[in-house]
């Protein structure tokens, strides 16, 4: 029993706060029909409180070690918070087009945002599972929130499909947990060696979180899902689910399986291989440029995954450095994606022609973006692939920084020519693309964060290390 006389709710605070949020922001468009304007704003006080409250939580465990607060937990809870304040910021203009339910949305993204919080804290099955669920639950609905957008409805029901499936999976992975063990909790969960359940349930676990992460074959809903839902939403489960997803792998494969590693590294590597070749291969056709980046990020799942291959304190490190700088880059062009979509209504890449000319900074923002995400130095994203390169090299998994380097080589292309669509194509439009304040912030920052950490990385990567401390001891 716990006793609650003695816990501590400065622990849960960062959690506490966006609840609070949701439910103020949701009764407030209940009680204000003509104050909706306020809703955006709310929310971004509240995330601001609770990655405020973020900086002086300490180290410990909640609900009897239900949850647990290590280094690991808190830098992704900071992070998570910082994408979701982005993702408002750039909701705020989006939105207005929305007849109605405009305070839900918020609500709605908080309440994701809130499991989110909890999964990465999670070191027990059911905590884990059931926060898992309340943002996946979130997530669907938002997917499909623009009504009367046949491809919005499309995109909800494609994530509630292949959610439901892999909810399925990892639930028949859990139960396998248990069954060994008679335990939820991840460390009472260690087998020592190698058997054909374990096995089983290993693959299991990767399938459901597969979905999360958007690696291959576990991929299929990212590009329709992306592509329909409102763009704020794609921003949002292209960098906060991808970042709660690989978090978790890490706790549950790090606590549970780390005495076995030898036995699952090399799946780590074969999945690492399909989501680099077929996500930069698929990606090179496209002519909508949320289906790119949905198939993109498929990419970008494989060269994180090349860090869960080589689990050693400079591989996971790499990891955690490669989610903060992917998710600034992925931000960014997002970002320019809004803005571009919500004076144009397209999302065709070739009417992204001579943008430099109708947008300078946008066509800037979207440039060293798309540089970032391609590996080109001086930016974040050559920061990121270096450190997990290097992890490879020293183990001696030379043949998976090689295969990152030639697709990385292919992402060049297909991201050069949405470059040389803005830059070397003539406008069909001269009208000027105008942004608004919230959303030209939101750029702002994620571009002038890329740039800091390319040019001085020594921090960053300092604290990726101190991330995974627990894990490594170093």
């Amino acid at each position: 029993m716990i006793d609650w006389s003695k816990f501590d709710w400065v622990l849960l605070s960062p959690e506490l706060i966006i609840f609070a949020a949701a439910i103020l922001v949701i009764v407030i468009d209940l009680i204000l029909p003509k104050g909706k304007g306020i809703s955006g704003w709310l929310t971004i006080i509240g995330l601001l409180a609770s990655l405020s409250s973020t900086f002086t939580l300490r180290q410990g465990e909640i609900f009897g070690g239900m949850l647990v607060l290590d280094n690991l937990a808190i830098f992704s809870k900071q992070l998570l918070l910082a994408i979701t304040i982005l993702v408002t910021l750039s909701s705020v203009d989006y939105i207005k087009k929305l007849p109605a339910n405009r305070g839900e949305y918020y609500g709605l993204l908080l309440l994701a945002t809130l499991g989110l919080l909890f999964m990465v804290s999670a070191a027990e099955f059911i905590t884990l599972f059931i926060s898992l669920e309340l943002a996946s639950l979130s997530c669907i609905i938002l997917a499909g929130y623009l009504k009367k957008d046949p491809k919005s409805a499309e995109a909800g029901v494609k994530y509630l499909l292949f959610g439901v499936l892999s909810s399925a999976i990892l639930l028949y992975g859990l139960s396998f947990l248990y069954g060994l063990t008679g335990s939820t909790f991840l460390k009472d969960i260690c087998p020592e060696t190698m058997s054909p359940i374990v096995l089983l349930t290993i693959i299991l676990l990767m399938a459901g979180f597969g979905f999360k992460i958007a690696a291959v074959p576990f991929h299929m809903w990212v590009p329709d899902t992306y592509e329909g839902a409102p763009t704020p939403i794609t921003t949002y489960l292209a960098t906060a689910s991808k970042v709660a997803g690989f978090v978790v792998i890490l706790r549950v494969f790090l606590v549970c399986f780390v005495d076995i590693k030898v036995d699952w590294l090399m799946l780590m590597a074969v999945l690492s291989v399909l989501s680099m070749g077929l996500g930069n291969l698929c990606a090179i056709p496209q002519t909508n440029i949320k289906r790119m980046l949905a198939y993109s990020s498929v990419a970008h799942a494989g060269y994180i995954l090349i860090g869960l291959a080589v689990v050693t304190d400079i591989g996971i490190g790499a990891v955690i450095l490669y989610l903060l700088v992917y998710s600034l880059a992925s931000l960014g062009a997002f970002l320019v994606v809004i803005a571009f979509s919500n004076q144009t209504g397209s999302d065709t890449i070739e009417d992204y022609a001579g943008l430099w000319k109708r947008a300078p900074l946008l066509s800037l923002a979207m440039l060293l973006s798309l540089v970032s995400m391609a590996g080109i130095p001086p930016l974040a994203g050559f920061i990121g692939k270096f450190y997990l390169f290097a992890g490879a090299i020293k183990e001696g998994l030379i043949w998976l920084p090689v295969a990152g380097v030639l697709f990385s080589v292919v992402s060049v292309y297909y991201y050069f020519m949405v470059v040389k669509t803005m830059y070397f194509k003539e406008p069909k439009e001269s009208t000027p693309i105008i942004t608004g304040k919230p959303l030209s912030i939101g750029i702002l920052i994620a571009v002038m964060s890329i740039i800091v950490i390319g040019i001085y990385p020594a921090p960053f990567l300092n604290l990726a290390i101190l991330a995974i401390k627990s894990f490594f001891g170093c």
